[in-house]
């Protein structure tokens, strides 16, 4: 493995969803009709459901190994791979706004400001390039081009 690196969700996320849960479990106590164990049960089954999408949305990877670059549930060979471009929030922001092409593969992440353009090289396949994004663009780039 030469690189990999999980695009797990920031620490204020989680506690934006533990908000999120609070809220709805004061929404529903205040409720004099339900009972203390129906509100309970609720409210964990609505933290579940916070909890489950957290780590779903952030259990993305991006892997490089010998022969294939791995981003999110897409592969691809590396024999396939041009040149791999670390990209500051700036550029990112452009590569995936006004100057994306339609066609590019986008493993994108919000929280993610930075991010690595990699061209594709196969003559078979119609994606022009992957954006990829990433914590550490210089370091995956050096991975890719070596």
């Amino acid at each position: 493995m030469e690189y990999a690196e999980r695009l797990t969700v920031p620490l204020r996320w989680w506690a934006q969803g533990t908000m999120m849960v609070a809220s709805f479990w004061l929404a529903v106590a205040v409720v004099d009709a339900l009972s203390n164990l129906a509100v309970f049960a609720i409210t964990l089954v609505v933290a579940a459901v916070v909890a489950g999408g957290l780590l779903s949305y952030g259990s993305a990877r991006i892997e490089l190994t010998d022969s294939e670059l791995v981003a999110g549930r897409a592969h691809i060979a590396r024999k396939h791979l041009g040149t791999a471009t670390p990209l500051d929030a700036d550029q990112a922001h452009r590569a995936a706004g006004v100057d994306a092409d339609a066609r590019a593969f986008l493993v994108l992440r919000p929280y993610l400001k930075r991010a690595v353009r990699v061209e594709i090289t196969d003559p078979a396949d119609p994606t022009p390039y992957w954006l990829i994004s990433t914590r550490h663009p210089k370091r995956l780039a050096r991975a890719l081009n070596s």
